[in-house]
């Protein structure tokens, strides 16, 4: 009798897979990073090929670290990056082209050119997106129009485009399901989340044939059914979810006004609005947060593109540190006299400025500024930036400025005691760290398991979350509004637009 939840986490620098129990205990993990590709300023892509090859070196390792076989897995969740973006040919089943990472700005101009046509108002009414090359549309658009015979083939309805869950999907049934989840159409800019369809209008904005485009279910699903070749033995897929929602999930925020953030490559702050469409007045992202039985339950959402990222960064560019996990260290080591600013605009900036332009600066160095210094202030960017989100959360959704916030994180940087305690300081908000830190697995898995009956419903899920360590603020007002205000004046003078 099959025991066991399987569930593919799809990531911006690695392909993972984890094998979880009835109690939601993870049994059996395995990691493979790939290649980022950065072939022109602002440019970031993947290689599809690389990504499938990673992914199944993931769950082959996650099986055997398990020490169970395909046999013994009930069902199958996907979770992925979202908005990265990729094309294939219907015939052969071959990208096109790399697939352009949701970091990528290439599409910059053109978004600039819609915007001067008056087109965001209509897309942001119908999508709750922004117009931003961020989302996928505009990078359909390029591929159809850059790659030679794209355009073409695209005419003659032999292309297909997807998100990395839906990519995944086609490969993993071997070509048999072209489909993807609510969570992840809405990162399109062509999928209208108020009246659950891909929109004609907006097709015609962007220049994307419909037949590219996948079938759109719920997040639980019967989505298909693994090629018996590719695992071993045939195991249902059940549910596909975009990362940040899918950590929603894992983190139990099923309630309008609860609040979880994110610390992986990017930051994403998302706070459960119910089934209220609110449109935000600051910036943020009004997207669906999960589809259940046909219903939406709504979020706004606040995008920071660099978190982990920063750390990455003082490793594998500065080479100042050897592990994401020295940053920590030599942070608290730092000179408190220093107030170095960084704002990792490396690939512009999200929420709530969106400025495709800016591009990375650090202000305050001296001849004493060094490794600790670059360290604490990559870390420190990171909460500032959250508590940019955070402001604006507070004025599109009123009630949230009235009650004592308390906000669930989670992702790699997460585990940072210093990171955490200082994010606590400067939002002046208690912090909530569950036990494991894997909630965008864990919500796959849950999603996936929950179809089958595996599962509980969302009540009895809810009472299984714990929160593990409690992290309080303790700095001094008056110290966190200079420390707010400095960082202000930083952002300022690094956007393109000042």
């Amino acid at each position: 009798m099959s025991q066991f939840i399987l569930a593919i986490d799809q990531g911006t620098t690695s392909s993972r897979a984890l094998v979880f129990n009835k109690s939601y205990e993870i049994v059996g993990l395995a990691q493979h990073e790939f290649t980022q590709h950065f072939p022109n300023d602002g440019w970031v892509e993947h290689d599809p090929e690389e990504i499938w090859s990673t992914t199944l070196q993931a769950i082959s390792g996650a099986l055997s670290n398990a020490e169970v076989a395909a046999t013994d897995i009930v069902a199958i969740g996907i979770t992925n990056q979202r908005e990265t973006t990729v094309v294939w040919d219907r015939r052969t089943g071959e990208p096109l082209y790399n697939a352009i990472v949701w970091q990528d700005r290439r599409t910059a101009d053109w978004c600039h050119a819609l915007k001067t046509d008056g087109k965001e108002a209509i897309i942001a009414e119908k999508t709750g997106l922004l117009l931003d090359p961020y989302f996928s549309a505009t990078k359909i658009n390029w591929i159809i129009n850059t790659v030679p015979g794209a355009k073409q083939k695209a005419a003659e309805g032999h292309l297909a485009f997807g998100t990395i869950d839906c990519f995944l999907l086609w490969r993993l049934t071997g070509g048999k399901v072209h489909a993807t989840d609510a969570t992840n159409a809405a990162r399109t800019s062509l999928f209208n989340i108020r009246e659950h369809r891909w929109d004609e209008e907006l097709l015609s904005i962007f220049n994307i044939p419909a037949s590219m485009l996948p079938e759109v279910k719920d997040n639980c699903a019967d989505f298909g059914i693994t090629e018996p070749d590719i695992l071993g033995s045939s195991v249902p897929i059940t549910a596909m979810a975009g990362d940040q929602q899918s950590a929603a999930v894992g983190q139990a925020c099923f309630e309008p006004g609860m609040l979880k953030s994110t610390y992986g490559t990017g930051c994403f702050a998302l706070l459960n609005t119910g089934p209220e469409f609110k449109l935000s007045k600051n910036k943020l992202l009004t997207t669906i947060a999960y589809r259940l039985n046909g219903e939406i339950c709504y979020a706004l959402e606040g995008s920071i593109f660099i978190a982990g990222a920063a750390v990455q960064w003082l490793r594998d560019g500065l080479k100042i540190i050897a592990d994401a996990l020295e940053s920590t260290v030599l942070a608290d080591q730092a000179d408190r006299n220093q107030h170095l600013y960084l704002v990792p605009a490396f690939t512009g900036l999200g929420a709530p400025y969106w400025d495709s332009e800016a591009r990375g600066a650090i202000f305050g160095l001296t001849r004493n500024s060094g490794p600790a210094e670059f360290s604490k202030a990559a870390l420190e960017a990171v909460c500032y930036q959250t508590s940019d989100l955070l402001s604006a959360m507070k004025e599109d959704w009123p009630s949230l400025a009235s009650q004592k916030i308390k906000i669930r994180v989670d992702g790699g940087m997460a585990a940072s005691d210093w990171t955490m305690q200082f994010l606590a300081d400067i939002l002046d908000s208690s912090v909530e760290r569950p036990p494991a830190l894997e909630t965008t697995a864990l919500g796959a898995a849950y999603l996936a398991g929950r179809h089958v009956g595996f599962y509980p419903d969302l009540a009895e899920f809810s009472r299984h979350w714990s929160c593990d360590k409690h992290f309080d603020p303790h700095l001094d007002e008056g110290m966190r509004q200079q420390k707010l205000a400095g960082w202000h004046d930083a952002v300022t003078r690094t956007l393109s637009k000042v």
